[in-house]
Formats: structure tokens, C-alpha cells, sequence
């Protein structure tokens, strides 16, 4: 083979290397992202044992049409009303068939009343005539263009075109009522349908009571991912996590908003909107700077882990309380604990509003650093994949050899969320032994996190051993507060 031959072979061998790195550091993103979020759907034999887990389905429009369809078919069938009046219906009664027919064999005339179908006093028919004047518009009007609802109330129909414009263009479909003066017989969509000629408001029109009917269907909810077109259905309405495997969004099913365990949804609704309130303190403690205990040299904390060390003087202290790190697990982190003065309610209004803002600090403080944490520790995943890349590329093992630092990262990313929302239902529990048994769990959740990021940030191949022993304690430690103070 001559040297220009060689040359060839060898960097075509080289090529051939560098698209096989590519595509294992692929698989690499791939397993990360793809696979790691999706405990609470895959089956395993820990699923009962697992306080999060939640059984549902995702679903496409395609999928929700033909579910809401076969609902509507069936109460036609039952109760023999037209497709409009049946969605009404179902739609006022949380897409519930037996229901429905239950009320309808009882009182027929009493279920369209409370559907807003007919009204509780009907107003009498106007008969139409040549002399028929529209009270919208003071026309007189042809017996052909005059509409008429059930609740007797007559229109011309450009009238009841222009009225359904505006009302369609403002985002209202299955709450359109009657132009009737204080009348609340709702409009069916097939008389919508038949007054309004514009392809695109039609479309929008059935877009807009596709999304009523969603939102009003107690098993179906709508991914809150950006432009995500998901919808998810499950038989319960339990305030559990749901990942969508489309866009990668978690939140909660029951309320919508980010998962929230252990917090409940009314509770961390309170706490959002009490965040909101005091932005201006929350903008200062986000940004705000520590100087190190013991040189005093200002510190911007660049990663996760509360457990800090000084670059300059080296000494090892925690970031929340600023205590010495190696007494501080010794306490169980008495620093997530609020320590309340017992004679508060003996003091004056003003001192009580002094210490309410204390409180509310103390835990604002740890929610957010923990929340800041979470971004922090994305760049720490960052540099873990890049240190698989060089590995794989040095030939020191594959990628799959170090799926345990990827299987690290995640679980310290779940630890770290959950112990996130721990601290506005800290900040709401009561003061008693329920409250001293959630502390002393919370405190030990973090003392086992700190302990795992730690290692996390700096593991090597040798560590696999104690790092996964670390991993095994924070997640028993992470569910076991979870299963005892979820949903109470």
C-alpha cells in the first residue's frame, strides 16, 4: 500500500471513529432526555410501591374527537336529542351519560332548563309577518331571514351573524347565550353554524368549543407544553405528575401548573401568588451575593450543591446558613428549619408584621436557591456529558460504562425538585408534631441531596460504587417523605 493509500485508510478510519463518538454521544442525549422522565408510565414491579405513579394516556385531537364523539352518539341515542343540544348537555354535566339520562327520565322539561336549553319562563312566539321589525337592527324583515331559539326570542339573520362574529372573535363558543335581553338560553352549534358564512371564523368557532369540551371533560387535560398539541386523559383526578413524552413538559394533573408534590395544588396556588406579590424582595434575594465566613471575599455560588467552598481561603461552609460544613450535617440541617419566637403573639403588630416577613423570607430564601440550583445543576450535566465525551474518545469505556453519572444527574434533578416544593408547604403547615416529623424528613432529604450533588459534581469511575449508595439513600429518603405527606 503506498503512503498516499495509508494516509486515505487512516483518515477514513479517523472519520469513522469521530461518527461513531457522534452517534453514541447521540444515544447519550437520546437516553437522557427520551428516557429518564418516564417512570410514572413505564410498567415495573415497584409501581404500587411508588407514591407518585400515575397511570394515563396521551392522546391527539384525532383521538379526543372520537372520544367525545362516541359520548355525544350515546346520549343521542339515549335520551333521542339532536347532536347540538346532547354537546350542551354533556358539557353542563361533565361529559357524564348516566347522569344525563338519570335527570332526563326523572324531569325532562327541569334538565333543559338547567342546561339553559329553554329558559325557566319561556317568552311567548312572536309570529312572523310581512311587518316582522328586528329589534337589533329596526328593519323590517321577510319571514325568510327571521331565526328564532327555543326561547321564543326572533332575529333577523344578519343580525345573529354579526352578533356571533364579535362574540366568536373574543373567544366565546359553548357559552353563547341568546341576544335576548337578560335571556341565558344558550346557543346550539349547529344555529351558529348555520348564521356564520366565514370559513375562518367557522374554524375558529369549532376550535374554540373543541377546547371548552375539553376543559370541561373531568378526564382530559391539555399540555401546558408550549404549542404542544397533547391532550391527556386519565380516569382519576388526582394531583399527580404527568410527563408528556411530545414536548417533555411535567406538571400537574389535577391543577395544570408545574408538579408540586408534596404541596398541594390550593397551597402552592397561595404561594405563587404571594411570590408575585413581594417580586421586588424576591428580585433582591435572587441576586443576591455571599462573603465567605471565614476571609469575607464575596461569593456568587456557580453550582448546585449548598455545600461551598471558598476559592480562595478553601473553607467548607453551607450557602443557606453560612455555618461550617463539618458540623453542619451533625444537626440534621437545622438551617431548613424556621425557628419561631414562641412569645410573637405577645408582641406588637408591628413586631408580629416584622416576624411574618421574617418567616416568609426564610423559606422564600431556600425556595428560590433551590430553584436556582436546578440551573445550575444543568450546566453540571453539561459538563458530565462533555467528561463521557472525552472518556469514550480516550477509549476509557463507552458511554453505557458511564450511565450512571447521566442516572446521577437525574435523580439529584428530581431530589432537588421535590425538596424545592417542600418549602411552601413548610411555610403553610401548622405548628405541631406533623409539622416536626415533615421537618425532621425535610432536613434529612437535604442533608442526603448536598451529599449526592457533592459527589455528583465530582465523580469519577471509580466512585460508581459510592455514588450509586448515595443515589439508593437520597431516593428512599425523597420517597418516603412523599408517601407520607402527599394528598395530606
Amino acid at each position: 500500500m503506498s503512503s498516499e493509500e495509508m494516509r486515505s485508510q487512516a483518515s477514513d478510519d479517523e472519520s469513522d471513529y469521530d461518527n461513531n463518538s457522534d452517534d453514541e454521544m447521540e444515544d447519550v442525549y437520546d437516553y437522557y432526555y427520551n428516557n429518564a422522565n418516564n417512570d410514572d408510565t413505564e410498567c415495573d414491579d415497584n409501581q404500587e410501591e411508588d407514591p407518585e405513579f400515575f397511570s394515563y394516556d396521551l392522546l391527539s385531537v384525532e383521538d379526543v374527537e372520537r372520544l367525545l364523539n362516541e359520548n355525544v352518539e350515546a346520549l343521542c341515542k339515549a335520551i333521542g336529542v339532536t347532536p347540538s343540544r346532547a354537546k350542551v348537555m354533556l358539557h353542563a354535566h361533565d361529559w357524564n351519560v348516566a347522569s344525563i339520562v338519570e335527570q332526563h327520565n326523572q324531569d325532562p322539561n327541569a334538565l333543559l332548563v338547567k342546561t339553559h336549553i329553554i329558559p325557566k319562563r319561556r317568552t311567548a312566539d312572536v309570529p312572523c309577518s310581512r311587518n316582522f321589525v328586528c329589534s337589533v337592527c329596526m328593519q323590517r324583515c321577510h319571514t325568510d331571514v327571521i331565526s328564532t331559539l327555543n326561547c321564543g326570542h326572533q332575529f333577523c339573520s344578519e343580525c345573529w351573524e354579526m352578533y356571533f362574529q364579535v362574540q366568536i372573535k373574543v373567544g366565546i363558543s359553548t357559552t353563547l347565550e341568546c341576544m335576548g335581553k337578560d335571556c341565558e338560553t344558550l346557543v346550539p352549534e349547529d344555529f351558529v353554524l348555520s348564521k356564520v358564512t366565514s370559513p375562518a371564523l367557522r374554524d375558529k368557532y369549532q376550535k374554540y368549543t373543541f377546547r371548552d369540551h375539553v376543559k370541561s371533560h373531568p378526564e382530559l387535560r391539555f399540555c401546558p407544553g408550549p404549542n404542544c398539541p397533547v391532550i391527556v386523559r386519565a380516569d382519576t383526578v388526582e394531583q399527580k405528575r404527568v410527563i408528556c413524552k411530545h414536548c417533555r413538559t411535567s406538571f400537574c394533573f389535577r391543577c395544570g401548573i408545574d408538579y408540586h408534590a408534596p404541596t398541594d395544588c390550593d397551597i402552592i396556588k397561595k404561594w405563587l401568588t404571594k411570590c408575585a406579590d413581594d417580586s421586588e424582595t424576591a428580585n433582591y434575594i435572587s441576586a443576591h451575593t455571599k462573603d465567605c465566613p471565614k476571609c469575607h471575599v464575596c461569593i456568587e455560588k456557580n453550582g448546585g450543591c449548598n455545600h461551598v467552598q471558598c476559592t480562595k481561603c478553601k473553607h467548607d461552609f453551607c450557602w443557606m446558613c453560612l455555618g461550617d460544613w463539618k458540623t453542619h450535617g451533625s444537626e440534621y440541617y437545622e438551617c431548613s428549619r424556621y425557628k419561631e419566637n414562641p412569645n410573637i403573639a405577645n408582641e406588637s403588630a408591628h413586631a408580629q408584621a416584622r416576624e411574618a416577613l421574617k418567616k416568609y423570607l426564610f423559606y422564600f430564601e431556600r425556595w428560590e436557591n433551590h430553584a436556582k440550583s436546578l440551573k445550575l445543576e444543568e450546566e453540571t450535566l453539561k459538563k458530565i456529558l462533555q467528561r463521557i465525551e472525552e472518556k469514550v474518545m480516550n477509549n476509557s469505556g463507552t458511554w453505557i460504562d458511564w450511565q450512571y453519572l447521566l442516572n446521577a444527574a437525574e435523580l439529584l434533578k428530581k431530589c432537588r425538585y421535590t425538596l424545592q416544593y417542600t418549602y411552601p408547604y413548610a411555610y403553610y403547615l401548622e405548628k405541631g408534631p406533623r409539622k416536626e416529623l415533615f421537618e425532621n424528613q425535610q432536613a434529612q432529604l437535604e442533608a442526603e441531596l448536598e451529599n449526592l450533588s457533592w459527589k455528583v459534581e465530582r465523580a469519577e469511575i471509580t466512585d460508581r460504587g459510592d455514588l450509586e449508595n448515595q443515589m439508593d439513600i437520597a431516593e428512599k429518603r425523597r420517597l418516603t417523605l412523599v408517601r407520607d405527606f402527599l394528598h395530606t
